[in-house]
């Protein structure tokens, strides 16, 4: 389960975010690679953009119920 307190200061503000868990395995970014990016240089994932629009949110929740370590959380502020 991810953890907010953990989460990586890229994350824009908002419900969702990626914490220190990630594994940079790229899968939520294939998910949804309008909400997920990679940080190359640190090796993990951050979420690049809040979901706007219910097909957004939609992808966002899969990518999280995907993720093979559980570093996304939907609890974010």
């Amino acid at each position: 389960m991810a953890d907010k307190s953990r989460k990586w200061p890229q994350n824009v503000p908002g419900r969702f975010y990626v914490d220190e868990e990630c594994i940079d395995c790229n899968l939520c970014s294939e998910i949804a690679p309008d909400n997920f990016r990679v940080n190359e240089d640190e090796g993990h994932d951050y979420v690049w953009k809040q979901p706007a629009t219910p097909e957004e949110e939609e992808l966002c929740k899969e990518a999280m119920e995907s993720c093979p370590v559980e570093s996304i959380g939907e609890d974010g502020d």
